[in-house]
């Protein structure tokens, strides 16, 4: 790659539904212009926190097209192409490259519990996403797919596959697989991110991390840490880190994807913060301690519709 690598604070958009369940368009045009709004240095859509697994495959690709679309180029979009299939994983590749997708992240193959691919199989699926997109492709290793990927796995993908140079590390002890990689990968590990909501974000950059993908609900704020934190400002970047800290403990440990909708309901960035079933509804006193911790960070998504 000859263009700068992709750093920052790139926010996961949430998916908006109306209260009956039904795809809200014009609240998602105002989650990416909110984001956007937010400084966010780029959007991922489609990602485990937008929902993308209660999404049908109709829903999926008009919400990649409108998200190009209306972002158009204001800054660059990640398109989440997690599939079990590698074929579908190529169709999905090439669709979002053809709209103007920076970049592709996906989880290894994997469906249900026991389902899994073998290591050559991993490797494989992602080289053909990559060979099929032509864009950058982001490694989510990510609990949810129960699938291992030990670091030498993703090392040799690395070095092999040359458009697979992003990392998106949530496992426990990120910080550590984080390190590991960066050391045993050398210049084949372009972006090293963290994610999880951020929620081990000063740990995983003095491990190296350059990018994080955080929730919607304050990547203003994670932004001036990971700024703080590159400019050798260390003592400052705990500092604010330690001041929102409580919001994004309580945001992945209580709610998930909800609390972004949360907020950026009460905000007016959409117009319900409905899930789908099963998911449930957050219980009202969760829902008012959310708000409680949030109200004094005095957030974008918090104050953007006013």
């Amino acid at each position: 790659m000859t263009a700068a690598p992709f750093t920052g604070v790139w926010p996961v958009a949430p998916t908006p539904f109306t209260d009956n369940g039904e795809l809200d368009l014009e609240s998602m045009k105002r989650v990416l212009d909110c984001i956007i709004d937010q400084g966010a240095d780029g959007i991922c859509i489609l990602a485990n926190f937008s929902e993308q697994f209660l999404l049908t495959d109709e829903e999926r690709a008009g919400l990649t097209r409108l998200s190009l679309e209306h972002v158009a180029g204001r800054v660059p979009v990640i398109v989440t192409v997690s599939h079990f299939a590698t074929q579908i994983v190529e169709e999905r590749c090439r669709y979002a490259s053809d709209l103007g997708a920076a970049m592709v992240m996906m989880m290894p193959p994997y469906h249900g519990t026991g389902l899994r691919a073998d290591e050559e199989g991993v490797f494989e699926h992602f080289a053909r996403a990559a060979d099929a997109g032509g864009i950058p492709v982001m490694v989510q290793d990510a609990p949810l797919s129960g699938v291992t990927l030990p670091v030498s796995t993703l090392v040799r993908m690395a070095k092999e596959i040359p458009l697979l140079q992003y990392f998106k590390i949530e496992t426990p002890q990120a910080a550590s697989k984080l390190r590991s990689l960066i050391e045993t990968g050398g210049d084949a590990i372009v972006g090293p991110f963290d994610g999880e909501e951020s929620i081990t974000l000063i740990a995983d950059l003095n491990a190296g991390a350059t990018g994080s993908m955080c929730s919607a609900s304050l990547p203003e704020l994670i932004r001036e840490v990971v700024i703080d934190h590159r400019e050798r400002r260390g003592e400052k970047a705990a500092k604010g880190y330690e001041r929102i800290l409580p919001l994004i403990n309580f945001e992945n440990r209580q709610c998930g994807w909800r609390a972004c909708k949360t907020i950026m309901k009460e905000g007016g960035v959409i117009s319900s913060e409905a899930v789908r079933h099963p998911v449930r509804a957050l219980h009202p006193a969760t829902r008012a301690e959310l708000i409680e911790l949030a109200r004094p960070l005095d957030l974008i998504a918090m104050k953007w519709g006013g």
